[in-house]
């Protein structure tokens, strides 16, 4: 069976944001039991206490049953009503029965979490569009917090990443005006717009106290979830930016390719999942078994039967075994931390870098017509080693500080070797130089990528098959 399950990555949309961090929006269709009993999980019954009738005079009064746990009270209803009706008939303004009944129900969603949300037309397509990785917008992911838009993560090549913006940025103002903070959502809509169309946000970077106004130009994106090539004869580089339907056959191939140009068995390769917002559970299930032979990849558990799931790797590893590393930091979310937890718990991979977001939980659309639907978190994910990473996020075997390399002013003063010295004896291959390994320039430029290479290295010679003393020279 083929589960599609969102997994947000932060914030709302990923496409121009995302107001939800990872959201792990499982696309499936569900059976009307998992439907029915979704909404008996938010929609409480009412029972409503009807006069009792006197009693006979030879018998005993009867108890009144105990009102059901779930049962809404009288009270509870009485004061909805009387706030529905003071507000109808003395705000400033004639508000409609439908705008306030969809006010009062995206008001019962958001108070439950910050990934369970109320649909309607426009924000399901959206939730389509992510799964392809094209739509209009920033390419910005952002979740609704204390008041302000944190930045989960930009996307590769998008506006927002090109503007340097980054996770762990707030956004305080949006065209000079400051947030709402009791309409964050609305201020989530004011960044989308037509392509080719200007905005200004002011961004509080972190470790900043002061922030600065940033100009982008909303365009339509067209994410390429999969990206690789080659470090270093035998050593190849991957970057999943997000994950989408065909993240997993894109992965595979791009390793073909990388193989095929190597023209030998890689030594190794290095996973980056840094700034990864998340996307389809499906996709990262695909990931996690391109690199494992067995094994669990993840479960859910909620309260209802069908929440239930477990998904297991099949035989079958394209790297062969050969070592991986895998880079994530504070800005990898929900379908980013299924893959890292999956290899990290299966002994697949190391894991270099910063610890991740900690989304974990699933939604599950619920429609309820043609055009509406609710996104209901139903139920938490766990890694193979069953934990949950809820608000606590995965912690990197190699943690990294979040620096950057910089080139000398001055080139290193040359040191003496045995050449250098007077009447030395002559070496066999004196005179020629060996061929230096040319390092490509991101890796010069990327302390935590030229970390994990230098690590990836030393993991590549532990496998090499020992020498036999006969062969030693």
């Amino acid at each position: 069976m083929r589960v599609v399950a969102r997994t947000a990555g932060r914030g709302g949309r990923t496409r121009y944001h995302r107001a939800l961090p990872s959201i792990e929006d499982r696309r499936m269709r569900l059976p009307s039991l998992l439907f029915v009993a979704g909404l008996a999980a938010v929609v409480p019954t009412v029972h409503a206490e009807e006069p009792a009738a006197a009693p006979a005079p030879a018998a005993a009064p009867a108890a009144a049953p105990a009102a059901p746990k779930s049962a809404v009270s009288l009270e509870d209803i009485r004061t909805f009503t009387a706030v529905f009706s003071l507000v109808k008939q003395g705000y400033v303004e004639d508000v409609s029965d439908q705008r306030l009944m969809q006010a009062a129900i995206r008001g019962l969603l958001a108070d439950l979490d910050p990934h369970s949300e109320y649909l309607d037309g426009p924000q399901i397509q959206e939730l389509t569009e992510d799964t392809t990785g094209s739509y209009a917008g920033l390419g910005i992911e952002v979740v609704p917090m204390d008041g302000v838009l944190r930045v989960i993560a930009p996307i590769d090549d998008t506006p927002a990443e090109r503007a340097g913006i980054k996770a762990g940025d707030t956004i305080v103002r949006i065209d000079g005006k400051p947030l709402p903070p009791d309409d964050l959502g609305g201020a989530i809509e004011r960044l989308r717009g037509k392509p080719g169309s200007e905005i200004t946000l002011s961004i509080l970077h972190e470790g900043h106290t002061v922030p600065i106004d940033v100009t982008l130009k909303r365009e339509v994106i067209r994410v390429a979830s999969v990206k690789g090539r080659m470090l270093e004869p035998g050593y190849a580089y991957l970057r999943i930016s997000q994950f989408q339907a065909e993240t997993g056959n894109d992965l595979r191939k791009r390793l073909d390719r990388l193989q095929a140009e190597n023209k030998a068995p890689l030594k190794g390769a290095i996973l980056d999942l840094r700034s990864n917002p998340g996307g389809l559970v499906s996709a990262a299930v695909d990931v996690s078994d391109a690199f494992l032979d067995a094994g669990v990849v993840v479960t859910t558990r909620g309260r209802i039967k069908e929440a239930e799931l477990s998904f297991s790797a099949t035989p079958g590893d394209q790297l062969g075994g050969a070592p991986l590393v895998v880079l994530v930091d504070n800005g990898s979310a929900s379908a980013a931390e299924i893959v890292a937890g999956a290899l990290k718990d299966n002994h697949r991979a190391l894991l270099m870098g910063r610890r991740t977001f900690g989304k974990g939980s699933v939604q599950t659309i619920l429609p309820l017509d043609a055009e509406h639907a609710i996104k209901l978190t139903t139920a938490r994910y766990y890694t193979p080693s069953g934990v949950s990473i809820q608000a606590q996020g995965i912690a990197p075997d190699i943690a990294l500080s979040d620096l950057a390399l910089t080139r000398r002013d001055a080139p290193p003063t040359p040191m003496l070797r045995e050449r250098d010295l007077r009447n030395h004896l002559q070496g066999a291959d004196e005179g020629t130089e060996p061929l230096a390994v040319e390092q490509d320039d991101q890796v010069q430029a990327d302390y935590a990528l030229n970390e994990a290479l230098n690590v990836l290295k030393g993991l590549a010679l532990q496998r090499r098959p020992a020498v036999s003393p006969e062969t030693k020279s």
